[in-house]
């Protein structure tokens, strides 16, 4: 059985530029930010910090911190369920570039406004607002 909860992190450059990844078409080939489910034992931080490597090789990021925000959606189907997302915030320098897994197949740093336009669902675009604010008050 699929565990009710998953971790959704928001990759970015101080600029501040964020990361958006086009899933593969055997993935449904939708744009998306890093995200992955928790295995079981796992803690959500254990969690997205596996998928961060998995997703896009990085191991060492520059800052790494739970998003204070609530977050969550119902599965469709037969099987209707609450899935509870932890969002993360993670920075990386500058300079970096990430190294796709089979899941993915293209990425993009973007603006704010350019990650909102390409992310299909509206939790990545809470989460990824959330920390566009936080990076605007730190200025």
């Amino acid at each position: 059985m699929r565990r009710r909860e998953e971790v959704l992190l928001v990759v970015y450059r101080p600029e501040p530029s964020f990361l958006v990844l086009l899933r593969s078409p055997e993935s449904h080939g939708y744009w998306h930010l890093v995200a992955g489910g928790i295995e079981e034992g796992e803690t959500p931080d254990a969690a997205a910090l596996r998928e961060l490597g998995e997703e896009t090789g990085l191991t060492q990021p520059v800052r790494f911190a739970p998003i204070p925000l609530e977050l969550g959606y119902r599965t469709a189907g037969e099987r209707e369920q609450w899935v509870t997302l932890h969002p993360y915030s993670v920075e990386v320098e500058p300079e970096w570039e990430p190294v796709l897994n089979e899941e993915h197949v293209e990425y993009r740093w973007c603006s704010e406004d350019e990650a909102d336009e390409l992310l299909e669902y509206p939790e990545p675009v809470d989460a990824l607002r959330v920390v566009a604010r936080r990076l605007e008050d730190e200025t």
